[in-house]
Parts: C-alpha cells; structure tokens; sequence
C-alpha cells in the first residue's frame, strides 16, 4: 500500500555532511510523522530525527546541532542532512513514517530498506 525508498548513503570523511531522503508512494491519503532511525553494528535502532506533520521536530541528543530534519508534504518526503559527521554516526540509516491510506484512512507505520552511512577517514 504504501512504500518508503531511501537515497543519499554513502562514504563521507569526519567533519564532512550527506543528506538523506525518503520519498512515500503508493495509496497516501496524508503522512503523519516520518522520522529517520539508525542502527548501528551489534546495536539496537535507535530514533534519530523525527517531524511532524506540523513540522515540530525532536532529535536524539547525540545529533543535536548537527541534523536537521525537514519535509515536503507536497511531495511526501522527508530529509535528514547530516553536518559535522563522526565516525559514531556510521550506521544503517532507515526512514519511518505514519501514512494515512486512502479510501480506508488506516494509518500504516511503514519502513524503508535502509541505506548505509559510512564516516571515516
């Protein structure tokens, strides 16, 4: 019903920025919050970012100051740019998100494949 593709990992030298984005298609009637998890080796996931539909934002504290989640309702997509990476910040990178469907109003909590973010040097 409703998929979240990723786009925007890679490698990236400590100190350098990436920004991610996560488009939603399919039977959307609206998307509620969309966020953006990670999960790093032999770790659990953990939220990094997260927004709202009106557009209130709460970030981990290890990301504070250095991302910046943002959205585009119109296009239903979200962003995550990423400033003064460290090599702590290497992770799998997934997009989240509430979707309305469309014709039923269900809401649907929904995950993307992931893309990888690499920080070294």
């Amino acid at each position: 019903q409703v998929q979240l593709v990723e786009s925007g990992g890679g490698l990236v030298q400590p100190g350098g920025s990436l920004r991610l984005s996560c488009a939603a298609s399919g039977s959307i009637l609206r998307m509620n919050d969309m966020g953006w998890y990670r999960q790093a080796p032999g770790k659990e996931r953990e939220l990094v970012a997260i927004i709202a539909s009106t557009a209130s934002t709460n970030y981990a504290d290890s990301v504070k100051g250095r991302f910046t989640i943002s959205r585009d309702n119109a296009k239903n997509q979200v962003y995550l740019q990423m400033n003064s990476l460290k090599p702590e910040d290497t992770a799998v990178y997934y997009c989240n998100a509430r979707a309305v469907v469309r014709f039923t109003a269900n809401v649907v909590e929904v995950w993307g494949q992931g893309t990888l973010v690499t920080v070294s040097s």
